[in-house]
């Protein structure tokens, strides 16, 4: 689904040139999975004048000589500032990048590894091409910043979609995991099968609510039913804190339920807002952005249904 103007102007959040202020942006906080797997989990929320768009989850993975970093964050400021905690942690230099999916929080920092090799699924190089500059005006509409030096750098390697493949990068052994479209079409997950660890970009996400703005729902809904049957000591959410099995099927089901409500509305034909009256949403309403999330996410749900059905 292209991404477009329209979308960014939905915010309604005003727009000025003011200068970045790089160093107040806030602490990730460094988890330690193991020896050499670490989860930099950044704020949770959306763009914003106080976070300055930084609100994703990376990941670091220490090979033989070299780091495998997954998503670099929305500005190359923010990609500096992860870089900075990668120092902090190793000496070793970002030898691989793997971007989660198109979506300018994951993918725009990429500018600032330079050298490294970038991997993601192939319709995610497309949409990075297609929409990287949207993106760019998508976060500073929203911070009121002007991040000039960021430019969208896509993927050197691709992989398509609907396959598993078993890499060997810096010595770790990764499946890169490219389902079906789930949160975006061109979504990738990474499983260490050493350590039992899933990247789950964001068709995992903990304590906040998921956006559908760009989704297939249902083969979401299918992803997420697949992971819940693996074997996984810990997963790392595009954004959230870390999750377990247990936390994937609580997401499983209220997706799945989400989705059975709207389509029993259609049915009945009623309208996405007329629908919206007639969803249990208190589980949803515990979670964050729930308010600027919820009635894009149910239109969505809306027009996939009328799609289906057609």
């Amino acid at each position: 689904m292209k991404f477009h103007t329209t979308i960014i102007l939905s915010f309604a959040i005003f727009y000025n040139t003011a200068t970045y202020a790089e160093g107040q942006l806030a602490k990730p906080k460094v988890t330690k999975i193991n020896e050499q797997v670490y989860a930099l989990l950044g704020p949770v929320g959306i763009p914003s004048k106080d976070n300055r768009g930084y609100m994703v989850n990376s990941t670091v993975i220490i090979g033989d000589n070299g780091v495998i970093l997954i998503d670099t964050g929305f500005t190359d400021e923010i990609g500096r500032h992860i870089k900075n905690t990668i120092a902090a942690i190793t000496s070793k230099p970002v030898t691989h990048i793997i971007n989660s999916h198109h979506h300018g929080d994951h993918v725009l920092g990429n500018s600032e590894f330079k050298g490294a090799q970038i991997i993601s699924a192939a319709k995610c190089k497309e949409l990075v091409k297609e929409s990287g500059y949207e993106w760019i005006q998508l976060v500073e509409n929203m911070t009121g910043y002007s991040f000039p030096n960021t430019k969208p750098i896509p993927a050197d390697k691709v992989y398509p979609e609907n396959t598993r493949t078993l890499v060997k990068l810096q010595g770790v052994e990764l499946n890169l995991w490219v389902p079906h479209g789930s949160h975006t079409p061109g979504d990738m997950m990474v499983y260490l099968p050493k350590y039992k660890i899933l990247l789950g970009g964001d068709i995992l996400v903990h304590t906040m609510t998921p956006s559908f703005r760009d989704a297939h729902i249902k083969t979401w809904i299918d992803t997420l039913e697949q992971i819940s049957k693996m074997d996984i000591k810990s997963i790392v959410p595009g954004h959230g804190p870390l999750m377990t099995v247990e936390d994937v099927k609580v997401m499983h089901k209220r997706m799945t339920d989400l989705y059975a409500g709207v389509e029993a509305g259609y049915d009945k034909g009623l309208t996405d807002s007329e629908i919206r009256k007639t969803l249990d949403l208190h589980e949803w309403e515990t979670m964050k952005n729930f308010n600027e999330l919820m009635g894009v996410n149910i239109n969505r749900a809306f027009l996939e249904v009328e799609e289906a059905k057609f």
